[in-house]
Formats: C-alpha cells, structure tokens, sequence
C-alpha cells in the first residue's frame, strides 16, 4: 500500500507538471493522428492485395492496430520517461537522491515520470479497438476479456523489464541512451502480427524484445485466438523477466559509484 500510495503522489505531480505545458496536448493529438493515418493506409494497402495476411483479416488487423497504439502509449507515457531519466542519473551521478530515500529505489525509479499527453495514444488506440471488434461481431467472453487485460498488463511488465535490463546496464557502459531509438525501430514491428514473420525474427521479436508478448497475445485474446497454453507461457515468461531484472538492478547498484562517492 505504501508503494501504491508513492505511485499515485508521483502520477498526479507528473498530470500537475504536464499541465504546465498545454501546447504539447494539441501537438500529441497531431502526432497521434499522424501515426494513426499513416497505419490505415498502410493496412489499406496491404488489403487492396489480399483478403488475409498470415491468417489475420483486415478486421482483426485492426485490432492488433488498436493495441500497438495502446501499449505504445503506455509506454511512452510512464514506462519510458521514467528509464531515460534513470540513465542519465547514472550518468551523471545523480542517482544517490532516489536511493537514499526511504522507499524501494527500484520502485522510486520506476514511477517518478509520467507523461500525461502520451494518454492520448492510449484512448485512440482503445477507440481504434472498439471499431474492429465492431467489425468483428465480437462476442463478450469471460475468457476474452480478461485474457486480454491479463496480457495487457503482462506485457507491459515485461516492457517494463526489457528496458530495466538495458537501462541497469547503465552502471557499467555510457553509451546506452541510444536504446530509446533501438527500441522504437524493434516496436514498430508490433505493428504487424508476430505470425508473419520469418522465425528467426519471430524468436527475437518474442523472447528477445517481447513485442510480440506486447501486442499480438492481447490481439489474439480479442480475436479469439489466445490458447490458455499461450497465456501460462506469458505469465511464467512475465515472472521470470521481472526476476532477472531484478537481481541485474540490484547488481549493477553495487558497482554504483554516484556523486557522494
């Protein structure tokens, strides 16, 4: 309760400080729509070929659309922000203010950032859903709805851990900041189900960099296709991901040698 309760003072000084800088909210919507024009056409195109891609209709597609933009705003909008800024204390020094705070340094260093306007990419990608599983007929199933918000959640901890990993390797190399880059470039392959591409990519995009645990497992759970062996699978590769880098931040903490060192 104690972590809950420093995860919500944290969220409402990030809406507070956000609000100080109201022109970004109409900039985020230009960028959002961009985004989001730019992938309608696209899928557009590809459907103007075929009636299928990899066994997935336009409809359903769609859906994997909805949560590519969904999950990219959760991850611009508190998962991100908080890592870079993690980087550059450790660049700097500057960490030794977050851990000798009485709190959990990892927990601290996960919430202090949040960056409201990116919320807007998570309601439009939540709308873009809405429209596909209009399209779809969807029918409502225990099942469905909470293996999709079981695998939204997981995925987003496994995001979460991925950049934690490569952020900790901060402790020991300089140059890491160029990794919000790396990783745009790898998420944008989420655009797409996993399915159609080739395995080595597949492998790499599933266990690697788990985009595919990210937006195409809560995709199948909206399209029906989420098997219980699939969802076990990301739960036990939730867990295991949260340990590793765990113990790599506790790790690299050791080899810390901040400002007042």
């Amino acid at each position: 309760m104690r972590g809950l309760r420093l995860a919500l003072n944290y969220l409402r000084i990030g809406v507070l400080n956000e609000f100080q800088y109201r022109a970004n909210f109409y900039i985020q919507i230009l960028q959002t729509f961009i985004a989001l024009a730019t992938g309608l056409i696209g899928l557009n195109l590809v459907f103007s070929q075929t009636s299928q891609l990899g066994g997935w209709n336009k409809s359903e597609l769609l859906a994997v659309m909805g949560v590519f933009i969904t999950m990219g705003g959760v991850i611009r909008s508190a998962i991100q922000p908080n890592m870079e800024r993690l980087m550059e204390e450790i660049r700097e020094g500057n960490l030794d203010f977050a851990l000798t705070k009485p709190a959990d340094a990892q927990l601290l260093v996960s919430v202090r950032e949040f960056r409201f306007w990116q919320v807007v990419d998570v309601l439009t990608g939540m709308i873009v859903m809405a429209v596909a599983l209009s399209q779809m007929n969807w029918l409502i199933s225990a099942w469905s709805v909470l293996g999709f918000f079981s695998a939204i959640v997981m995925g987003a901890v496994m995001i979460y851990c991925f950049w934690l990993v490569i952020t900790s390797t901060a402790f020991w190399f300089v140059r890491v900041h160029e990794i919000a880059n790396l990783f745009e470039g790898l998420y944008a392959a989420g655009r797409w189900p996993i399915d159609i591409y080739p395995n080595w990519l597949r492998y790499g995009l599933t266990f690697l960099v788990p985009v595919a645990f990210a937006v195409t497992v809560p995709a199948e759970a909206l399209t029906g296709r989420l098997t219980f062996q699939t969802w076990i699978g990301a739960f036990a590769l939730t867990i295991f991901l949260f340990f590793v880098a765990r113990t790599i931040w506790k790790i690299g903490l050791r080899s810390y040698s901040g400002a007042s060192a």
